[in-house]
């Protein structure tokens, strides 16, 4: 389809955005990788008149090391984070994962920062990210303000960013020598996943099993109070409330998120 009529706006620094984000306010979507926005526009599910593209902003690519937290461009892209040496010594779990999206076009194209604001349960990155206790950092007319990531998935696309917000980057603390795991199961290999796992330390994070990515937290209680992978596993479809569908049922879903945990575990080094 053909999505309705609208106006670019290219911005040049993150200021730029902003102003643009201030002017226009709720009639203004940002343009990142453009494989969340430009498919709802085609749908017609977003109907902008104002797009704002925010793709050349350099000043928003980058990964570093500030003292104990690795600190993430929201447009770093997935290619790039896939074999960046900080995430492979200090979030191993973020690069691989990012080097497990879609496909190589894509894995081009698409930015950490477009992925988390989409806020779709079905995505790997936002689990991942949630697992790994990260803090998002917006910036406003207000200023900065930082927002856990256990407090910014509301909902089926959903977040408290506000129309005149720009997601800048992504803060971790160092995941360095401690065990991790990803698994996904899905159709085909450039399918979103119909189950996901992400695992760091004892950390579980959940993909598609709910409205929003989750955190496993009867897995993770019962990792802390010394249960062993399989025992843990067995509880990480509790509270959530997958989707059912005609290619995977909810408990089917549920089945595939035991069996996944425990693989997840176990690639972590747990027992």
């Amino acid at each position: 389809m053909i999505p309705a009529e609208f106006s670019y706006r290219r911005a040049s620094t993150v200021d730029e955005a902003l102003a643009l984000l201030a002017e226009h306010g709720e009639d203004a979507k940002l343009l990142a990788g453009g494989h969340s926005l430009l498919p709802l526009m085609k749908l017609r599910f977003a109907a902008p008149e104002v797009v704002v593209d925010i793709a050349p902003l350099d000043e928003l690519k980058f990964v570093r090391l500030e003292g104990d937290e690795v600190v993430i461009g929201a447009l770093s892209r997935y290619h790039d984070l896939h074999g960046d040496p900080v995430l492979a010594e200090h979030s191993p779990l973020v690069a691989h994962a990012s080097g497990a999206v879609g496909d190589p076009q894509v894995r081009h194209r698409g930015t950490l920062g477009g992925s988390l604001v989409h806020a779709d349960s079905a995505a790997d990155l936002p689990a991942v990210i949630l697992a790994s206790d990260g803090v998002l950092v917006a910036r406003g007319p207000a200023g900065e303000r930082r927002i856990p990531a256990s407090e910014f998935f509301l909902g089926p696309f959903t977040t408290p960013l506000e129309p005149d917000e720009l997601l800048t980057e992504i803060r971790l603390p160092s995941q360095a020598g401690l065990g991790w795991g990803f698994e996904k199961f899905t159709r085909r290999a450039i399918d979103w996943a119909i189950v996901g796992v992400a695992v760091v330390g004892k950390s579980v994070g959940l993909i598609n099993l709910g409205g929003t990515p989750l955190r496993a937290a009867a897995t993770e209680k019962a990792l802390a109070d010394g249960a062993s992978a399989d025992e843990a596993a067995a509880l990480a479809a509790e509270d959530t409330s997958p989707p059912d569908e005609p290619h995977a049922s909810a408990e089917y879903r549920r089945h595939l998120a035991r069996v996944l945990t425990r693989r997840a575990l176990l690639s972590a080094g747990l027992t």
